[in-house]
């Protein structure tokens, strides 16, 4: 059996964590779904996953935020992406000082958003794709 990538995504809008769900599912991921930052700050305590993609406003303001900066100080630490219809200059600034992966803006391109983690994750294995 190959070996699975594990993911925890976290977004309030529960049809959004579906869809997404199942579209990382179908690229082989397990995906771990939370719904609150209180939840997916939970799931990081106990869960081992490579890949965090967490919605930056969810039952608060940019709280998506503190689950980004939580996920940085695990160990292993996972690719964080942070998926934003509200992004500002402030958040932004942010994200990019706590060096986040990736930013994702909705309506997020699936393509891209793939990509972009495939590219990751080959350069934090040392594959160079």
């Amino acid at each position: 059996m190959a070996y699975q990538l594990s993911m925890l995504l976290v977004d309030d809008e529960v049809n959004v964590a579906h869809t997404l769900r199942m579209v990382f599912e179908d690229e082989g991921y397990f995906v771990t779904v939370a719904h609150s930052a209180a939840e997916a700050l939970t799931k990081l305590q106990i869960g081992h996953f490579q890949v965090v993609i967490t919605d930056l406003n969810l039952e608060r303001e940019n709280i998506g935020l503190q689950v980004a900066r939580a996920a940085k100080n695990l160990r292993p630490r996972p690719i964080v992406v942070i998926c934003t219809g509200y992004a500002d200059v402030a958040n932004l600034r942010a994200a990019l000082d706590m060096k986040i992966d990736y930013v994702a803006l909705k309506p997020v391109h699936l393509s891209e958003l793939i990509g972009s983690l495939d590219r990751l994750l080959c350069m934090r294995h040392g594959t160079g794709k």
